[in-house]
């Protein structure tokens, strides 16, 4: 191993280091303080409750668990916004799981509380798969009731989901496990089937407080709404357990017995691990972002028996285009090259920037990963597309419409990892959050923005410094440096892979070594969806 290379895993061991102990912390949830107060009522956490029903044999792959993460600081935090999501395995069964965590602010929604949930149901939807919601909320948190309530993307969205999903045939099962308040309620009681916990778990569309002040009436929660009552006077619940634990064991059974999903019919294999091994990819990703280093080394650490079929080798260098298999999934590949590559007319190129000849290459892989029903993953370490007037003159526009015509248009199920830069245009071509991967995650060494932030620190700079000078008073040297260091500060804060995992503009940051897992489990969940749509590009310049 050169210098280079261990210089290079030093730093990413590290950027791994901060993810563990940011995961740990967020795993937390409120606090032990609050996770005992829990336990003292009987009841699991949310993610105890997943570890029990989830098969144990089977992995877990956790689902925007950064959501929140630096947000709503003003009201104590939201840690995974207050919910735990992902799909796992249950009796066999690939789902979808969903579970508040009443250890945050008792389980209330806050905006991103209802935006994972959205995420969770667009997972079941897409890929067609159950979904369990393991409900213990007090309800929508009101300080912020005006970013949460009424708007298409907001709570209400939910229930519209339930009764789609219903409608297409995509079981979900809800046990109320707590707290379950107001227009909450409907989440479970539009579910195929609702369990309920004695004695902890309560359901109706107003508490007592409420009912009090509303008709005077008084009465106690468990009498209003208890499992008793709900289970043998209203009917509302379905059947009553005497404990989370045999809530969930109630759940797995019902996941025995039920039928086999259709399948897309995505090519597998005999599953094969890397021949190059995966830990190498810390050693490969340089540290300084404009260092070159070569993509085909990363992917080889990824496919399997590190075999790799290139498509247009020699043409369109700054993108590789290609198939393999991971973890025995037949998958076309689309990553950027950081390697500064010399064309044959002698001219040279920079690496991580999409030319015209490399979207044109990767427009027609697309095309023919569509015909063949082969999934698609992207690998992102781009700056975007090439600028400046021999690009434009080239037609860089009509060549990079043509890769994200092809791109948005794919019927075939996307994944995208965000290795290093994703910048820009170069994140849409990629298949950035907006043209709907199954699955999106960055790793630890990811940056996401319209451009670096040395490059927006310039640009807002330079505004910044002509304004001032037409207004007669131009900046000092010393002004202009304080401006540039306080935008660079700001600007990249907002570039770390954490920011945009917190907004839910990917699924999470990851290790580079759960890769594998991330897309081989992707593409599982996918072919519980049969592609019905006909792949078609529309119109495209030529």
């Amino acid at each position: 191993m050169n210098l280079e290379f261990n210089k290079n895993e030093d730093h990413n061991r590290q950027l791994l280091s901060d993810l563990k102990r940011k995961l740990a912390d967020i795993k937390l949830g409120g606090g032990t303080e609050r996770i005992e107060r829990h336990h003292q009522k009987g009841k699991l956490t949310a993610r105890e409750r997943i570890e029990y029903v989830t098969d144990p044999e089977r992995p877990f792959l956790e689902v925007a668990a950064f959501a929140g993460e630096g947000m709503y600081q003003e009201y104590g935090g939201c840690p995974s916004g207050g919910v735990v999501v992902g799909i796992g395995y249950v009796a066999g069964r690939m789902c979808v799981i969903a579970a508040n965590d009443a250890t945050v602010k008792a389980g209330a929604w806050f905006p991103i509380t209802a935006k994972k949930n959205l995420r969770a149901q667009e997972l079941a939807m897409e890929n067609r798969l159950p979904i369990i919601y393991l409900v213990d909320s007090a309800g929508v948190f009101l300080p912020l009731q005006d970013e949460i309530f009424p708007d298409k993307e907001h709570f209400g969205r939910q229930f519209r989901n339930n009764a789609k999903m219903s409608a297409s045939g995509i079981v979900q099962i809800a046990a109320i496990m707590g707290s379950c308040v107001a227009g909450g309620a409907y989440l479970p009681i539009m579910s195929d089937e609702a369990l309920i916990v004695d004695k902890t778990g309560s359901i109706f569309l107003a508490g007592s407080y409420l009912v009090k002040a509303a008709i005077g009436e008084v009465i106690d929660n468990e009498t209003l709404g208890g499992a008793t009552t709900h289970c043998e006077i209203s009917g509302v619940t379905d059947n009553k357990y005497q404990s989370d634990q045999q809530c969930l064991d109630a759940i797995r059974d019902i996941f025995s017995k039920l039928g086999s999903a259709s399948t897309a019919g995505f090519n597998r294999a005999k599953p094969a691990e890397p021949d190059k091994s995966p830990q190498e990819i810390y050693g490969i990703l340089p540290g300084e972002r404009v260092k070159p280093y070569n993509t085909m080394d990363i992917i080889k650490c990824l496919v399997d028996e590190s075999k790799f079929s290139s498509y247009k080798p020699d043409y369109g260098k700054s993108l590789i285009c290609g198939t393999a298999r991971i973890d025995g999934w037949s998958v076309g590949i689309v990553a950027n090259q950081r390697l500064v590559v010399k064309t044959k007319k002698g001219e040279m190129r920079m690496g991580g920037v999409i030319y015209s000849d490399s979207a044109d290459k990767a427009a027609r892989f697309i095309m023919n990963c569509n015909q063949r029903k082969i999934p698609l993953v992207f690998l992102q370490d781009v700056s975007g597309f090439m600028v400046g007037s021999r690009a434009e003159h080239g037609g860089i526009i009509k060549d990079g419409a043509k890769m994200v015509n092809a791109m948005a248009n794919s019927v075939v199920p996307k994944f995208t990892i965000i290795m290093g830069n994703s910048y820009g245009a170069g994140n849409y071509a990629m298949c950035g959050k907006a043209y709907d991967p199954r699955l999106i995650y960055s790793w630890p060494s990811a940056e996401m923005a319209v451009m670096s932030g040395a490059a927006a620190a310039k640009t807002l700079l330079q505004i910044k410094v002509a304004s001032a000078k037409a207004k007669g008073s131009p900046l000092t040297k010393k002004q202009e440096q304080e401006h540039l260091d306080g935008i660079t500060e700001k600007y990249n804060a907002q570039l770390s892979p954490y920011y945009a995992a917190s907004r839910l503009w990917t699924d999470g940051v990851i290790d580079p070594l759960e890769t594998r897992k991330v897309i081989s489990m992707g593409i599982e969940a996918a072919n519980h969806a049969p592609v019905t749509e006909k792949f078609n590009v529309g119109v495209i310049q030529t």
